[in-house]
């Protein structure tokens, strides 16, 4: 006996590191190429013909018409390229209103980094084109009605107050290549916690009582509750979390098809809620907008989706 329980604990300490690795690998397939098509468009500036007719939609939520560079770089890259892009633009156009911060952070957390996130809900079983039109869509709903709202009453009309912005990067080739292998090796060992806590919450029984606790309410959503606990990761982490996550459950054999649809909606809706909340507080954005009013949204669209998706599987081919 005394040897069995180390035995058995490195047998599970391999496992683990495997499904890691192969989790991680099949999200590096998709990621690696994207992130270097991204890079190469920053270089040749073409994004910022990608962001030209984006000026009407900014004006339509209250924007100034180049903001639509803040937001094309977010959505090709990420949300700290946007917030770089927003750092050049605020200093050349002039003061930020709380309300303009807060519609801009709304538009680039629910739409950022799509060609990346893209591939890893299509990886999940769900259409490439689906998710994506769904995040910009409504992240421009999501952020007009939000302006609507914050117009009627005049509210969070101060300055915006910019604590903190990244800072810039050296161009170089090499700084920016090992600054994107530390991003994937920061990856890989998120998803070897997050996996190894689901295994240990497995073990003790605590998923059990997560998902009973939030089967009822994510039942709303279209979410099973076999589904809940790593969609609660992605909405809370990120949806490359989550998705890594869906796409070892599922091939498991542990989450139903139908319970996908809804779960890698939502997260594509609202994701990393924390890290992203605080970072977009901190150019000014109100998290009365990118947590509340976002969240809010995400989980009244994503139970129109599910009923939507249910009613066309019930209706006989």
């Amino acid at each position: 006996m005394g040897g069995a329980f180390p035995t058995a604990m490195g047998s599970a300490a391999v496992s683990l590191v495997r499904d890691s690795l192969r989790v991680s690998l099949s999200l590096f397939k998709v990621m690696i190429p994207i992130i270097v098509v991204v890079k190469v468009l920053k270089e040749l500036g073409i994004i910022e013909y990608l962001a030209a007719p984006l000026g009407p939609v900014m004006e339509l939520v209250g924007l100034p018409a180049g903001m639509g560079l803040a937001w094309a770089t977010a959505m090709l890259s990420n949300i700290y390229g946007g917030l770089l892009v927003f750092q050049a633009l605020s200093a050349e156009a002039g003061p930020v209103t709380i309300a303009q911060a807060t519609v801009l952070g709304v538009l680039m957390l629910i739409a950022h980094n799509l060609l990346v996130e893209g591939q890893v809900t299509k990886r999940c079983g769900v259409s490439f084109l689906g998710q994506n039109a769904l995040r910009v869509g409504g992240a421009l709903l999501c952020a007009w009605l939000l302006h609507l709202i914050l117009k009627s009453g005049d509210f969070l009309s101060g300055p915006a107050v910019m604590l903190w912005l990244p800072p810039k990067q050296d161009a170089g080739l090499l700084n920016w290549a090992f600054g994107e292998v530390k991003n994937l090796g920061y990856i890989f060992l998120i998803i070897l916690a997050l996996m190894g806590l689901m295994r240990f919450l497995n073990t003790v029984g605590l998923t059990r009582l997560l998902e009973a606790l939030l089967s009822p309410f994510l039942k709303l959503m279209g979410i099973g509750p076999t589904a809940a606990t790593v969609t609660v990761i992605g909405m809370t982490m990120g949806l490359t979390y989550g998705g890594g996550l869906i796409i070892h459950e599922t091939q498991a054999g542990h989450i139903p098809k139908k319970d996908v649809f809804a779960a890698v909606s939502l997260m594509s809706l609202s994701h990393a809620l924390i890290e992203d909340t605080l970072l977009l507080a901190l150019i000014g954005a109100s998290p009365w907008g990118t947590l509340v009013a976002r969240l809010l949204f995400s989980l009244v669209v994503t139970a129109i989706l599910s009923r939507w998706a249910a009613s066309r599987e019930a209706v006989p081919a």
